[in-house]
């Protein structure tokens, strides 16, 4: 598979260079994804000012479980992979759980309630563009407004995310992790 749009080259943009120091790992290349953005610094900019990977309304296993069953469901085994290799540990999903995003449903048995509930969210969404009237009462019960507002904000970035590393059609990173066999 070869990039649709080829990723830019160092030197980068000084401030493309300082967002790249400050999220990559050091010793670590930027990821084909930042590359190819920081083609154009504006995109750049502004694909970062979306980001929702700080401290916010959601624990890091909430985040997780909402990016990695969005792109599992968009089918971006690029960002999936990412994200699996990176976070799955910290998140403390096991083996079934890592394939049940991908092959898997809410219904899975090695989900808890607190998991399923997101993963409806998550499916809703993708299959609906809304969320039906019984599961928002749900997930209120759970949730506060400004997490919902950032549970649906994190939905619909990880969807663009995905659209944008299947259209270029983005080479698998090196590190990270491939969909489970189904």
């Amino acid at each position: 598979m070869t990039h649709r749009i080829s990723p830019a080259t160092a030197p980068f943009a000084p401030e493309i260079q300082a967002a790249f120091d400050k999220i990559m790992p050091p010793g670590q290349p930027p990821l084909a994804l930042f590359t190819t953005l920081a083609r154009d610094p504006r995109l750049f900019s502004k694909f970062f000012a979306s980001s929702l990977l700080d401290r916010g309304h959601l624990t890091l296993r909430q985040r997780e479980l909402v990016i990695n069953r969005t792109t599992a469901l968009c089918k971006s085994e690029y960002e999936w992979g990412v994200h699996i290799a990176i976070f799955a540990a910290k998140a403390k999903f096991d083996e079934a759980q890592i394939a049940s995003f991908v092959h898997g449903s809410a219904a899975d048995g090695c989900w808890s309630d607190d998991d399923r509930i997101l993963l409806r969210l998550c499916d809703a969404l993708h299959k609906q563009c809304d969320i039906p009237d019984d599961l928002w009462v749900q997930l209120r019960n759970q949730f506060s407004e400004e997490a919902m507002l950032e549970l649906l904000m994190l939905a619909g970035f990880y969807r663009t995310v995905s659209y944008l590393t299947n259209a270029l059609r983005l080479p698998l990173e090196p590190n990270s992790a491939r969909f489970p066999a189904g």
